[in-house]
């Protein structure tokens, strides 16, 4: 079956911005026959990084599944393809919540996606509510999940808290300390963002707890590109385990001054770039060793055919934490819809129910939430793998010290 591509230019207010991405496949179809979902993620600004390697080709790589076997399958077995209206929010959340306005309001799509990013979901949580779109924040990290559950109960939270990841890291290294490979010490630094924020605030009690030092603790702006500073006050202070609660480019420049000025701590931990695909090019095919949030069962077959499937049609492996879950929550909501149609109200309440199959396995929410994740992980002879929950399968042992750069 052929596929046709469509985009056609719109302003919104006084934004520039990509607009409207129309897909179908075969002869034009009436509107009727059609689903319109819309989105608007960050094309362009410090966030489109992350956006673009999680975010925006899984929703293209879905809609191009979807409408390639016909279409979403209606609750009487029918079928509607899939067209798309997206605009780019340039990575400002006042550009991301007029577009989620005009997506609701004026262009009336049947279904929103979430933006990319912690901060950006938290900012359109209240407009999803207010215009009763379900939201799939699947790439959003917040302690507060349970409670954002039940002020906005048509929100779904995928990516844990920061206490988990916290948790999670602290578990590796405090059997890491206690094996003797590493000391006390921790040095740790955190962009002062809704992300960064979370994780850090969740990790220093967590630190405390578990008797570690936390000898070096500091915030950085995003937009950050000079970590020269930050690196060197970290290499002084005596720690062996180095830890970044990062956006990308936070994770990337940090990589590369502590490769420059041979900064080599036995534990280099980053956040989210940590499990991307370009990491072990930025790390000078040197990543081997250092770990990150997330992670994924390398060795799962479904998994495997999920990376072979994007990198065929993206032309790049996904990222090893968020890309197979914001799929698989793409096939969470195709299966709902399957069931219950498109209300909305219907929607959320079989998101909040049911059981979905996916890439990633048999998902059931609670409490509006995913919580079966992977905590840790880190790349092992070229692959990023998952190390905590240490005891879940497909779990590999941590690695630790890292070799040197």
């Amino acid at each position: 079956m052929k596929t046709i591509s469509r985009r056609a230019a719109m302003r919104a207010f006084a934004l520039s911005m990509t607009s409207a991405l129309a897909l179908s496949c075969g002869a034009a179809r009436a509107q009727d026959d059609t689903v319109r979902i819309g989105y608007a993620v960050a094309r362009t600004g410090p966030n489109a990084t992350g956006a673009g390697i999680t975010t925006i080709p899984n929703y293209e790589l879905w809609v191009k599944d979807v409408n390639e076997a016909g279409g979403l399958t209606m609750p009487d077995g029918s079928k509607r393809m899939i067209e798309v209206v997206e605009y780019d929010n340039r990575s400002s959340n006042e550009d991301l919540v007029r577009s989620i306005e005009r997506l609701a309001s004026q262009d009336k799509v049947d279904l929103i996606l979430p933006p990319w990013g912690t901060g950006s979901n938290l900012a359109v949580a209240p407009l999803f509510a207010r215009f009763g779109y379900p939201q799939l924040a699947v790439t959003a990290v917040t302690d507060k999940a349970p409670e954002f559950a039940k002020r906005w109960d048509r929100s779904f939270w995928m990516l844990g808290g920061g206490h988990d990841y916290a948790n999670g890291l602290v578990e590796v290294l405090k059997a890491a300390r206690d094996a003797g490979k590493i000391n006390n010490k921790v040095a740790a630094v955190s962009v002062a963002d809704g992300f960064g924020i979370d994780l850090i605030k969740g990790a220093r009690p967590t630190f405390e707890e578990a008797g570690f030092e936390l000898v070096y603790d500091e915030s950085y702006p995003l937009g950050t590109s000079d970590f020269a500073a930050i690196m060197s006050e970290a290499q002084n202070s005596g720690a062996d385990s180095f830890v970044a609660f990062s956006y990308p480019p936070g994770s990337f420049g940090m990589t590369k001054t502590a490769q420059s000025m041979g900064y080599n701590p036995k534990v280099f931990y980053i956040s989210v770039g940590g499990a991307f695909p370009i990491y072990p090019g930025i790390a000078d095919g040197k990543a081997d060793g250092v770990m990150a949030i997330g992670g994924v069962d390398a060795n799962s077959p479904r998994i495997q055919g999920y990376f072979a499937r994007h990198t065929e049609v993206v032309g790049n492996p996904p990222d090893s934490w968020a890309s197979a879950i914001t799929y698989a929550s793409l096939e969470m909501l195709a299966q709902a819809v399957e069931r219950v149609g498109l209300d909305h109200g219907a929607l959320a309440k079989e998101l909040s129910d049911g059981s979905f199959d996916t890439i990633i396995g048999e998902v059931k929410l609670e409490g509006n939430q995913l919580r079966d994740l992977w905590w840790v992980g880190q790349w092992q002879d070229g692959a990023f793998r998952a190390v905590n929950p240490g005891d879940k399968a497909g779990a590999s042992g941590a690695v630790i010290p890292k070799p040197e750069w």
